[in-house]
């Protein structure tokens, strides 16, 4: 008789993420979606925590600081959206502050006085640093919060400064307007100094990757490259196992190697990847290299190059040559091969490879073709010279 068992499995409770569309952190909603509360009820604990003691505050403050946000679904939903402008709220508020400090230096002790000089700062300081975060998808609408939260905040603080200064010129309140001013000044300097931060570190994270990437590439040298090149050697060049080994090299290669953003319209990397896409039907090896600056592929310099290089690699094969080189005034490209060579004048009338496809393209695109047998007579070298253009 069998014994069966069920084995109840506890549910899994999700992460704490706060969420990337709220209404001032996320942080009930990160709560709620945790502990599986309602929104409701976890929005109500909080604020009752906020009126016994202020508790609901700390706690609110300190999980916005210290949870993460949740992963972006895609490019659209990364900016954080909130539906309550809590920078500028936070303004306002130091400036109703500042208009409190006036209040207590006429009707309370300089205790009262220095609680609101506090209130002013931190809301202030509050205000600028929220505004210094994430949260707009235009940037040009960023800098302009920012800004003026930056000048609501400084004027609350030069405010409740001055007042003090002026209504009970004491020792300690020197300190506390001293203070201020110190404060005005950083509310002036953060967006700067944020910005360099942010920057030191990209800069860091950049020069930390750029050493995995060559150590990476050291590595892959000395193993998987070498035996990649080992197994074309041994099996020969005009081998299945050879051209895969090849496109697999060449794929390597470009990772470890090229640039790490392709630039667009690239003819030598269109080249290049005609090439390796070649290599993969025929029996041919192609070698592709390109000297002078980066130039915008030409279509129909490129399309007169694929069909040399096609040419060469289904009537010679094996080792082919391609070199390209820009300058200002034009752009050239040799394609050589070791094959028994072609006789123009001895090719029939109906076959147009190489007159229309080669020759006539160049020519109709302003340039030229020139087909003449290899070095020392073996092989075949094409010539394709396409002008810049006014």
């Amino acid at each position: 008789m069998d014994a069966r068992v069920s084995i109840s499995s506890t549910a899994v409770r999700p992460p704490l993420r706060r969420p990337r569309r709220v209404v001032l952190g996320g942080v009930c909603a990160a709560l709620a979606d945790h502990l599986g509360w309602t929104l409701a009820s976890t929005r109500f604990f909080v604020v009752v925590g906020s009126l016994l003691g202020g508790g609901g505050v700390l706690l609110y403050l300190w999980l916005w600081a210290l949870v993460p946000l949740a992963e972006p679904s895609g490019d659209d939903d990364r900016a954080v959206r909130r539906s309550v402008p809590v920078a500028g709220l936070l303004a306002v508020a130091a400036l109703v502050a500042s208009c409190a400090v006036l209040v207590a230096l006429g009707a309370y002790d300089d205790v009262a006085v220095t609680r609101a000089l506090v209130a002013v700062a931190a809301l202030a300081g509050g205000a600028v640093a929220w505004a210094l975060g994430p949260g707009r998808d235009d940037p040009s609408a960023a800098l302009r919060a920012q800004i003026r939260v930056r000048l609501a905040s400084c004027a609350a603080l030069l405010l409740a400064g001055a007042a003090v200064l002026a209504n009970r010129p004491s020792a300690l309140n020197a300190v506390l307007a001293v203070g201020v001013l110190i404060v005005v000044a950083g509310v002036l300097a953060a967006p700067r100094i944020v910005r360099l931060w942010t920057e030191l570190m990209g800069e860091r994270a950049a020069r930390v990757r750029e050493e995995q990437r060559a150590e990476i590439a050291a590595h892959l040298h000395d193993s998987v490259l070498q035996t990649l090149a080992l197994i074309q050697n041994r099996a020969g060049a005009s081998s299945e196992v050879a051209r895969i080994a090849r496109a697999q090299e060449r794929e390597l290669r470009d990772w470890l190697f090229e640039r790490d953003v392709p630039v667009a319209n690239d003819l030598a990397a269109e080249i290049r990847a005609i090439a390796g896409a070649i290599e993969l039907d025929y029996p041919a090896t192609l070698e592709v290299v390109a000297v002078g600056v980066s130039v915008p592929g030409a279509a129909p310099l490129l399309a007169a190059t694929r069909e040399a290089m096609l040419n060469a690699a289904r009537h010679a094969g094996g080792e082919i040559s391609v070199y390209l080189e820009s300058a200002p005034d034009g752009v050239d490209v040799f394609v050589r091969d070791r094959g028994p060579g072609v006789d123009l004048g001895a090719l029939p009338g109906d076959r147009l490879g190489i007159r229309e496809s080669i020759i006539g393209r160049m020519s109709r695109a302003g340039g030229s073709a020139v087909v003449r047998p290899g070095a020392g007579g073996s092989g075949t070298e094409v010539h394709l010279h396409l002008g810049s253009r006014p």
